[in-house]
């Protein structure tokens, strides 16, 4: 008797030690994908850029510069870029979209390196538009309607810091809309008791594109991942004007 009750008891303790290892594993593995790496401790990356096919499987049109000269080019992050990309690609005056990885510091990243949190890359997908038929302020609801802008390094269950929720601008007039945006935007979620918006807004650093097997994921995977979501809260349209 004595023999069995000392073999459960060093089973129990086996099994709560391995336990509480596995618990500290997973929180430092959660804390490095949640905490920004300097560029000096970023992966160092390469020179060899990563192919894609060259026309968008759903709009036919060039994914790969140079485009037409009267459009223009956004560029957003909204957590997970399969489902992103296609909120973009199904506007109308959307010439082209691409999804990537930029705002970090490594070149080239793989998918599987932005994944670890050592590229300070985040998700984005480029959007080609025609100014004439969609604004960049209507670009702008979309992209705070469409995800929830306070979660930080997150967006949902995706966690990382490249799902952080950001706006990376070409021009100033770019970075005035999308500021003043924020600043409206804020104003509206804090009615509806949600908290501080995390989302970046910086000039655009160059743009890397992802592995050709994530442009238009949701195209050639009808059923795949879409980890989109927004708050629920209605975002203004257009900049306001002193009077």
């Amino acid at each position: 008797m004595f023999m069995l009750r000392k073999a459960k008891f060093l089973l129990v303790a086996n099994i709560v030690s391995w336990q509480g290892v596995a618990g500290l594993f997973y929180m430092g593995e959660m804390s490095s994908k949640t905490a920004m790496v300097s560029s000096g401790a970023a992966l160092p990356g390469r020179s060899e850029k990563i192919g894609v096919s060259p026309v968008h499987t759903v709009l036919k049109n060039p994914t790969v510069p140079p485009f037409p000269g009267h459009l223009d080019t956004a560029m957003f992050g909204l957590g997970c870029f399969w489902g992103a990309e296609r909120l973009f690609w199904k506007q109308k005056g959307v010439f082209s979209t691409q999804v990537g990885y930029s705002g970090g510091f490594t070149p080239n990243p793989t998918y599987k390196e932005v994944c670890t949190g050592q590229t300070g890359h985040t998700e984005v997908v480029r959007v080609i538009f025609d100014p004439k038929s969609i604004t960049y302020s209507d670009l702008l609801k979309l992209f705070w309607e469409n995800h929830n802008p306070t979660q930080g390094f997150r967006q949902g269950n995706d966690v990382g810091t490249q799902y952080i929720s950001a706006i990376y601008t070409y021009g100033e007039n770019q970075q005035t809309e999308a500021t003043q945006s924020k600043d409206r935007y804020q104003q509206e979620l804090t009615k509806s008791g949600f908290g501080t918006i995390t989302t970046e807004i910086t000039p655009a650093k160059e743009f890397y594109y992802a592995e050709d097997y994530h442009q238009q994921y949701l195209d050639k995977n009808k059923d795949g991942y879409c980890g989109l979501g927004g708050t629920g809260v209605a975002c203004p349209r257009g900049l306001k004007t002193a009077k």
